[in-house]
């Protein structure tokens, strides 16, 4: 819950991968939907880089990952962030910051 708590009034960061993703996301619920749109809106979208892309090649080359995730983890190395994800893809990439926000 600390976490939680340090993040709740911040800004929320995502990589355009994710943006793509949420955006995607069809739901027959239109608040839900709209929710997500104001999510999006409300974040700050980190485009890719020269050094994310490089980071992800680094990755692809070294483990088995699709290149979205591969992105989303390169993204979030470069900038020294914490990935909040379930995907147990990202457990076992060294240097990541992971939560799973299932456990908290």
């Amino acid at each position: 819950m600390a976490f939680i708590a340090s993040v709740i009034d911040e800004t929320p960061i995502l990589s355009v991968i994710t943006e793509i993703e949420a955006l995607s996301w069809i739901s027959h619920d239109k608040t839900k939907e709209q929710t997500i749109k104001e999510f999006v809106a409300d974040a700050t979208i980190l485009a890719l880089s020269p050094e994310i892309v490089a980071e992800c090649v680094r990755l692809r080359r070294s483990r088995k990952i699709k290149t979205p995730d591969a992105i989303i983890a390169a993204t979030a190395l470069v900038h020294d962030l914490t990935l909040i994800s379930n995907d147990k893809g990202f457990e076992n990439i060294p240097r990541l910051k992971l939560i799973d926000p299932f456990t908290l």
